[in-house]
């Protein structure tokens, strides 16, 4: 058993002991590269996020993840000895922690190339065509044939250099997710049969986000020059949906109202960081409302 915001679980296809004892029986190796060793990928007490709970369950003992990047490395080596720990062991036994991506290329053995890199790094680092920005696009240019998962957001900064990314995987012509999962749900799927078959047009979409602000610790969700702030933090899942049911958003529609870090409604009794270390026009607004 391994454990996952305290509860204990086991995944099927890894209890079958003639499985788990000889991956190779149920096909190729499915090697994956991780970037980043933090709460999106190995999970935290914050929420459900663990993207590599979902690649244990989805590719079960086939899986074999080469490599761990992340410039932190206790980091990775923390949550490599849980993995080696748990029913999963298999799949971290051979893992090489990296500082970045390029160390992994040059080391690389043919035995290793990836079939997937899953990029859960902070936005800060990514989505950009900006040099040290441009994680997506260094990774397409030594691994042109894997294929990419990219958690949500897609960038932090300037739109322009956002897509800049896009057009770049586009013409690339890998496959490319991100993680805006809530559209996958078996109830989203539903309203929009529902909607297609019954031949409906979507007047209007209405969601609300509401965070539970002291049990988020990471400095840079708090500071707006690195995460962007909640809306494109947080709030993303929802304008995906918004979208998903609506249509793309008419940009100069758009009107927004919030409650800043210093207006009175805005000061918080409970913070899980030092923000005073934070500069003042980077701290995070405590309340968004939008429209378009």
């Amino acid at each position: 058993m391994t454990t996952m915001l305290g509860v204990k679980y086991v995944i099927p296809s890894w209890t079958d002991s003639s499985q788990s004892a000889n991956p190779g029986s149920l096909g190729d190796p499915f090697n994956v590269v991780v970037i980043g060793a933090g709460n999106v990928n190995f999970g935290s007490d914050e929420g459900p996020w663990n993207h590599s709970y979902r690649l244990e369950q989805k590719i079960g003992p086939r899986l074999k993840i080469v490599a761990l990047v992340d410039p932190v490395f206790e980091r990775a080596a923390d949550v490599l000895q849980k993995k080696r720990a748990s029913f999963v062991e298999s799949a971290y036994r051979d893992t090489v922690m990296y500082k970045t991506i390029h160390e992994f290329a040059s080391a690389m053995k043919p035995d290793q190339k990836p079939k997937l890199i899953l990029i859960g790094c902070p936005s800060a680092y990514r989505g950009s065509d900006e040099p040290g920005r441009d994680l997506e696009i260094q990774v397409m240019k030594l691994f042109p044939n894997s294929a990419l998962f990219v958690e949500k957001p897609v960038a932090s900064f300037e739109v322009s250099r956002a897509f800049a990314v896009a057009n770049a995987i586009n013409q690339s012509g890998v496959t490319c997710s991100v993680g805006y999962m809530l559209r996958y749900l078996k109830a989203v799927q539903m309203m929009k049969k529902i909607i297609r078959d019954n031949q409906l047009t979507v007047m209007a979409t209405i969601a609300r986000y509401a965070c539970a602000y002291e049990a988020i610790v990471k400095p840079l969700w708090w500071d707006k020059e690195l995460s962007g702030g909640p809306v494109i933090e947080q709030g993303t899942h929802f304008c995906d949906l918004s979208r998903y049911f609506g249509g793309d958003v008419d940009i100069p529609t758009v009107q927004a109202h919030s409650v800043q870090w210093n207006e009175a409604p805005g000061k918080l009794s409970k913070i899980g960081v030092d923000e005073s270390k934070i500069p003042a026009e980077n701290r995070i607004p405590r309340v968004t409302s939008a429209n378009w």
